[in-house]
């Protein structure tokens, strides 16, 4: 066995960290996934630093947080003197591939995203189902392989490229709709499979980003898999009757619309619509389940499963309902920041693991340079989350930080929010013009006993102390975490 393992990151969209039945979902049917984390680490409290695809996902490649790496919202570049760490695997001898979504580019309808100095020998980029660029290589593949099938869902493409398909319907889109083995998830799964079993050296490990597009919005899955779930048993939202009269105004109104104003709010949905968005949303996992265990499968029988560390996780999650809203925004809830996270290395890790410490997505990367014995990148601000998972005794870090900043869909005013965890609380703190709005320019939540973030504490003179202590934490952290990384010059 190398030294040096395989690298298999499995990334999902928009899902949020308890849609898995290894962390408790009901209702939910993820066997493959679930055994995933039965072989090797499932943590617990994995948070992403920012709610929104974009800034998220920048801060995976470079290790960074979002007011340090420059991509602050989704429409807005990644700097190019911002390296990615599948730069730093491919210069130290890595086979790096990435198939589906990147997202550290402005790419909307028919834009092509562009290339970085990323280190990928194979590029397959498709920003999602629907997108109309000529080199989504999804629709490439779909036209060759199913041309009728690729007529009949898009019968203007070609004809007019910047025809855009509507993505925000409360039933998914005519993708959706297509049989399974046309689907974007199934060929997320081929490619990874014919990017895994591709001949090389003895001597040369991949590193494989395979990036699926669902479980996010439209809510769409193929018939054969919405049959699978029952809706009847998945439990309904967790909202508070009275929860918007104790927390600043963006809240209500994001019930009564959705991210970027451009779907339906929670408030338009009957609760037999509630329920089946929900149950969709559980098929569509369903449906990538399946096909991560295909690709587990097609590891395994290539013989190099027992070399390879696969990582699961997802970029940020989705509210499904939850405090009465839908999709993402600049909420901090759990439901939106907190995502599941699985590791497995056979030999290395030990299996069923269940790992509680507060870890982030800065983390990834670092990990991925730790195992394959590559030097930290000088912007990196994550640690390696090896340690944890060998089961060492370390001094971890004891918070999470998360940082929106205007990162969605322009809203007006702008909307700027940062949250702080620590343990078994956490601070919210509303920046700017929307925080005017009374009550509260914040939220402080007792997770102990209050999970589901229902009862906000901020304002209640009980919790005046826990909450300036909070404060000072959190400003000890943002200057703790400011980019030190440029060198210093002395004279001679």
């Amino acid at each position: 066995m190398s030294d040096r393992p395989n690298i298999l990151f499995l990334c999902t969209d928009q899902q949020r960290w308890n849609s898995l039945t290894c962390y408790g979902a009901i209702g939910a049917s993820t066997p493959n996934l679930d055994r995933l984390a039965a072989q090797g680490a499932r943590f617990e409290n994995c948070y992403v630093q920012n709610p929104i695809c974009g800034p998220s996902r920048a801060s995976l490649f470079t290790g960074m947080y979002v007011r340090n790496h420059g991509e602050w919202a989704n429409g807005v570049a990644l700097p190019q003197d911002r390296k990615m760490f599948t730069r730093v695997l491919a210069d130290t001898g890595y086979d790096c591939g990435m198939v589906g979504k990147q997202h550290l580019a402005p790419c909307d309808s028919w834009q092509t995203e562009p290339r970085r100095d990323d280190g990928y020998r194979v590029w397959e980029w498709s920003h999602g189902k629907n997108h109309r660029s000529v080199q989504n290589a999804y629709h490439t593949w779909l036209r060759q392989q199913y041309p009728q099938v690729f007529a009949q869902t898009f019968p203007d493409k070609g004809a007019n490229e910047n025809t855009h398909i509507a993505n925000m319907s409360r039933t998914g889109t005519p993708i959706d709709e297509v049989p399974p083995e046309c689907h974007y998830t199934h060929w997320i799964a081929e490619r990874s499979i014919d990017f895994i079993t591709t001949p090389r050296k003895a001597d040369e490990p991949f590193c494989l980003v395979a990036n699926f597009f669902d479980p996010h919005h439209p809510f769409g899955v193929p018939q054969a898999y919405r049959d699978r779930i029952d809706a009847a048993k998945i439990p309904p939202p967790q909202i508070a009757p009275s929860e918007f009269e104790s927390k600043p105004a963006p809240h209500r109104t994001y019930s009564q619309t959705s991210y970027g104003g451009e779907a339906p709010g929670f408030q338009d949905y009957t609760a037999e619509e509630i329920a089946e968005i929900r149950a969709v949303y559980y098929a569509m996992i369903t449906f990538i389940d399946d096909e991560v265990g295909r690709i587990l499968d097609a590891l395994e029988a290539s013989g190099q499963a027992d070399n390879t560390l696969v990582i699961f996780t997802s970029d940020h999650g989705e509210i499904l309902g939850d405090h009465a809203q839908l999709m993402k925004g600049p909420m901090m809830y759990d439901a939106a920041i907190r995502v599941p996270l699985l590791m497995r290395w056979p030999d290395r890790i030990a299996p069923g693991q269940v790992i509680g410490d507060l870890v982030q997505w800065i983390d990834l990367s670092a990990t991925c340079l730790d195992v394959a014995g590559a030097r930290p990148m000088d912007q990196q601000q994550g640690a390696s989350l090896m340690p944890l998972a060998l089961g060492q005794a370390i001094d971890w870090r004891d918070w999470a930080l998360c940082e929106y900043r205007d990162s969605g869909i322009a809203e007006a005013p702008a909307i700027h929010t940062t949250m702080f965890r620590t343990e078994d609380w956490k601070l919210v703190l509303w920046h700017g013009e929307p925080a005017t709005s009374r009550p509260g320019e914040g939220e402080l939540y007792n997770l102990a006993a209050d999970p589901h973030e229902l009862e906000n504490l901020y304002d209640l003179p009980e919790h005046r102390a826990k909450r300036r202590a909070m404060k000072r934490y959190l400003i000890d952290v943002l200057a703790e975490t400011d980019p030190r990384s440029a060198q210093r010059h002395h004279k001679a």
